[in-house]
C-alpha cells in the first residue's frame, strides 16, 4: 500500500528568484503580523528591562573579587547579560504555540492542503517575527543598558557580521526546537508537557540565566556538542562579546551551522510522519 500523506502536490519552483520572493513575501507576512502587537512588545521590553537590572547586579557581585568571572570581565558580563535580555524576544524562547493550538483545533488540515509547505511557511515568517524584534526588542535595551553600565563594544569589524550570522542562525535552530515540541502534538494532543520541558531547558542550558562557561569544562562541551540549547543564546552572545575562551567564533559558527542543518532535517522528518499519522487517524 503506498505511503499517502495529508497534504497536495507542491507547486515546483520555476528558478532561484522566485524560490527567495515566495520566502520573502511569508517573511514580510511575519512582519507585518507582529508589527501589530504594540501592547505586548513594549510590556515585554519593560520586563526584559527590569530582569536585565536584576541580572547584571548579581553578576557584579559575582566578579566583584577579581574584576573577572570564567573569562569574562566585567564590561563583557554586563554585556552578555544585555544583549541576552535583548535575543530573548529575537530567537522568541517561549510563547510559540501556533502549531500545536492548530493541531489541537484541527486547523492544521488547512496548513497541509497549502501548495507551501507548512515548516517553510512557518520558518519565514519566524524570520520575519524576528528581524521585527531586532528593532523593537533587541535594540532598546542595549541602549538603557549603555546608558548605566560600560559595555564591551565589539574590537574587530569583523564581529559585527559574525555576530549578525549567528544570530540568524539561533533563531533559526530555536524556530526548529520550538518546531518539534509543537508537533508533540499530533500525537499527544496537549503539549503543555513538552512545553514545559523546553521553558525549563533553553533557559538553563542555553545560556540565559547564566555563561555556561561558569560550569565545569567537560559539561560544558557536553551542552555544545550534544544539545542544541547553547547554540541558541550562549553561542550569539559569545560571537558579539568577542569572548576569548573556548570555542571560538569559528566553532561557535560551525557547530551552529551543523545544529540548524540537523534540526531542519528533523522537523522535515517529524511533519511527513505526523501527516502520516493524520491520514491513519483519518484528519
Amino acid at each position: 500500500m503506498p505511503n499517502v500523506t495529508a497534504t497536495v502536490a507542491r507547486v515546483p519552483f520555476r528558478n532561484f528568484s522566485e524560490v527567495v520572493g515566495r520566502f520573502g513575501a511569508l517573511a514580510a507576512i511575519g512582519f507585518r503580523r507582529y508589527s501589530t502587537y504594540r501592547q505586548a512588545a513594549l510590556a515585554s521590553l519593560a520586563t526584559n528591562t527590569m530582569f536585565g537590572f536584576l541580572r547584571s547586579y548579581v553578576l557584579l557581585a559575582v566578579a566583584a573579587g577579581t574584576g573577572t568571572a570564567a573569562g569574562y570581565s566585567t564590561q563583557q558580563l554586563m554585556t552578555f547579560v544585555w544583549l541576552g535580555q535583548g535575543l530573548i524576544g529575537v530567537v522568541l524562547l517561549w510563547g510559540w504555540t501556533d502549531l500545536a493550538d492548530r493541531i489541537r483545533t484541527g486547523d492544521i488540515v488547512m496548513d497541509l492542503l497549502r501548495p507551501q509547505r507548512a515548516i517553510t511557511t512557518y520558518l519565514a515568517q519566524d524570520l520575519g517575527r524576528a528581524g521585527l524584534a531586532m528593532l523593537i526588542r533587541f535594540t532598546p535595551p542595549l541602549v538603557i543598558a549603555a546608558l548605566v553600565f560600560d559595555l564591551a563594544l565589539p574590537q574587530r569589524a569583523a564581529t559585527y557580521p559574525l555576530g549578525l550570522i549567528s544570530i540568524t542562525l539561533a533563531v533559526v535552530i530555536c524556530f526548529c526546537c520550538r518546531y518539534l515540541v509543537n508537533c508533540c502534538a499530533y500525537w499527544l494532543l496537549d503539549n503543555r508537557g513538552p512545553t514545559m520541558i523546553w521553558v525549563f531547558c533553553s533557559g538553563l542550558l542555553g545560556g540565559l540565566y547564566f555563561p555556561l562557561h561558569f560550569l565545569p569544562q567537560p559539561i560544558m562541551w557536553a551542552l555544545w556538542l550534544g544539545t542544541p540549547f547553547p547554540s541558541i543564546l550562549q553561542a550569539p552572545l559569545d560571537v558579539i562579546s568577542e569572548y576569548a575562551g573556548s570555542p571560538g567564533p569559528a566553532t561557535i559558527l560551525g557547530l551552529q551551522v551543523a545544529w540548524a542543518a540537523l534540526l531542519l532535517v528533523a522537523c522535515e522528518l517529524v511533519q511527513r510522519r505526523a501527516e502520516r499519522r493524520l491520514v491513519v487517524q483519518g484528519g
